[in-house]
């Protein structure tokens, strides 16, 4: 299925709808991690193409479709996005009050502070995150970030965050790529809460 497709497998027990496929990524390799099938455990997780696609999803997935068991990854910058649909929807809607982060991850959705990778390069620390990069070949690329007009005042997350989003499918391969790096007791507590919650 191409990402962003909303025609996911219904029969999965729990479907899972995150902005992208590094998101996909990400969760798959901790589940590996973590020695879970989440196939065999009828899990499948969507990547719908952008958070701008929720309510499409809602739409064919949630109550008034599908009624599949729902679950969720948000960045930061798409919460209201993501806490609206929801509600409208009907998942955790409440007499017209706003849910707060702690309801949604009731009902299954996380949110990364500010996104995936800032959550990646905060657990790992810039360091790890350089080594992951070199051991891929391209310190040199990052170096000539890192030397560009607009990244020299920025912090060495920033620009390591940056990094990931230069290259169409960067992000991809480098989700997979962090999370393998992770130590098992720093996992970023969405990825953490989302998993624990399947």
């Amino acid at each position: 299925m191409g990402e962003g497709r909303c025609n996911p497998d219904v029969d999965a027990r729990t479907i899972v709808l995150v902005e992208g496929t590094s998101d996909q990524q990400a969760l798959e390799a901790l589940a590996v991690r973590r020695g879970r099938d989440l196939a065999v455990e009828g899990v499948s997780i969507v990547p719908m193409g952008g958070a701008s696609n929720i309510r499409r999803f809602l739409e064919r997935l949630g109550p008034h479709g599908a009624n599949v068991r729902l679950a969720g990854l948000c960045d930061a910058g798409e919460v209201d996005d993501f806490r609206r649909e929801l509600e409208r929807a009907g998942i955790g809607a409440e007499l017209g009050r706003r849910m707060s982060r702690d309801e949604m991850e009731a009902h299954g959705f996380f949110v990364c502070d500010a996104d995936l990778e800032d959550e990646l390069i905060r657990a790992l620390g810039g360091d790890v995150v350089e080594r992951v990069i070199e051991a891929q070949g391209e310190t040199g690329a990052f170096r000539t970030l890192q030397k560009q007009a607009a990244q020299q005042d920025r912090s060495h997350a920033a620009q390591l965050r940056r990094f990931m989003g230069t290259r169409g499918g960067r992000k991809i391969r480098y989700a997979r790529l962090l999370v393998d790096a992770l130590d098992p007791a720093a996992v970023p507590r969405p990825l953490d809460r989302l998993l624990a919650y399947l």
